[in-house]
Protein backbone atom coordinates (compact mmCIF):
# COMPACT_ATOMS: atom_id res chain seq x y z
CA UNK A 1 0.00 0.00 0.00
CA UNK A 2 0.97 3.73 -0.75
CA UNK A 3 1.77 5.04 2.21
CA UNK A 4 2.83 9.12 2.80
CA UNK A 5 4.03 10.94 5.48
CA UNK A 6 3.32 14.92 6.05
CA UNK A 7 4.22 17.32 8.54
CA UNK A 8 2.10 20.18 8.93
CA UNK A 9 2.47 23.71 10.77
CA UNK A 10 -0.72 25.20 12.34
CA UNK A 11 -0.53 28.77 13.39
CA UNK A 12 -2.86 31.23 15.33
CA UNK A 13 -4.75 31.07 18.53
CA UNK A 14 -4.41 27.27 18.18
CA UNK A 15 -2.98 26.64 21.60
CA UNK A 16 -5.26 26.32 24.39
CA UNK A 17 -8.20 25.57 22.34
CA UNK A 18 -9.04 22.00 22.12
CA UNK A 19 -6.55 21.69 18.93
CA UNK A 20 -4.58 18.34 19.82
CA UNK A 21 -7.85 16.84 21.67
CA UNK A 22 -10.04 17.98 18.26
CA UNK A 23 -7.33 16.32 15.94
CA UNK A 24 -6.88 12.95 18.11
CA UNK A 25 -10.54 12.82 18.06
CA UNK A 26 -10.69 13.29 14.50
CA UNK A 27 -7.19 11.07 13.85
CA UNK A 28 -9.95 7.94 14.94
CA UNK A 29 -12.36 8.46 11.77
CA UNK A 30 -9.69 7.66 9.42
CA UNK A 31 -7.05 5.38 8.32
CA UNK A 32 -4.02 7.49 9.63
CA UNK A 33 -1.30 6.99 12.63
CA UNK A 34 0.96 9.87 13.49
CA UNK A 35 0.73 12.54 16.37
CA UNK A 36 -0.07 16.02 17.21
CA UNK A 37 2.07 18.42 19.92
CA UNK A 38 2.44 21.91 20.97
CA UNK A 39 5.27 23.57 20.17
CA UNK A 40 7.32 26.25 22.12
CA UNK A 41 6.64 29.36 19.40
CA UNK A 42 2.80 28.82 19.37
CA UNK A 43 2.34 26.29 16.85
CA UNK A 44 1.04 23.21 16.62
CA UNK A 45 2.52 20.35 14.57
CA UNK A 46 1.02 17.46 13.03
CA UNK A 47 2.65 14.35 11.62
CA UNK A 48 1.00 11.90 9.74
CA UNK A 49 1.19 8.80 7.90
CA UNK A 50 -1.30 7.31 5.45
CA UNK A 51 -2.48 6.79 1.72
CA UNK A 52 -2.21 10.12 0.64
CA UNK A 53 -5.77 10.70 -0.24
CA UNK A 54 -6.61 9.77 3.55
CA UNK A 55 -3.93 12.38 4.71
CA UNK A 56 -5.47 15.15 2.19
CA UNK A 57 -9.10 14.17 4.07
CA UNK A 58 -7.82 14.14 7.45
CA UNK A 59 -5.94 17.35 6.95
CA UNK A 60 -8.95 18.77 5.19
CA UNK A 61 -11.24 17.54 8.58
CA UNK A 62 -8.82 19.18 10.79
CA UNK A 63 -8.95 22.61 8.74
CA UNK A 64 -12.75 22.85 8.75
CA UNK A 65 -13.37 21.86 12.86
CA UNK A 66 -10.63 24.54 13.57
CA UNK A 67 -10.41 27.26 11.18
CA UNK A 68 -11.76 29.73 13.69
CA UNK A 69 -8.35 29.35 15.22
CA UNK A 70 -6.26 28.70 12.67
CA UNK A 71 -4.56 31.68 10.63
CA UNK A 72 -1.62 29.69 8.61
CA UNK A 73 -0.88 25.99 7.48
CA UNK A 74 2.16 24.68 6.12
CA UNK A 75 2.22 21.57 5.34
CA UNK A 76 5.46 19.48 3.83
CA UNK A 77 6.77 16.16 2.07
CA UNK A 78 8.46 14.61 5.55
CA UNK A 79 10.73 11.01 5.07
CA UNK A 80 8.46 7.82 6.76
CA UNK A 81 9.69 6.84 9.81
CA UNK A 82 11.88 4.14 10.04
CA UNK A 83 8.97 1.98 12.24
CA UNK A 84 4.92 3.31 10.77
CA UNK A 85 3.44 4.80 13.88
CA UNK A 86 1.50 2.95 16.04
CA UNK A 87 -1.95 4.70 16.31
CA UNK A 88 -2.05 8.36 16.65
CA UNK A 89 -0.76 10.06 19.81
CA UNK A 90 -1.18 13.30 21.43
CA UNK A 91 2.10 14.74 22.89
Amino acid sequence: MNRDCRRAYFSGSVQGVGFRYTTHRLALGFDVAGFVRNLPDGRVELVIEGNPDEIHRFLGAVQDAMEPVIRGVDVQSCPAPDLPFDGFSIR
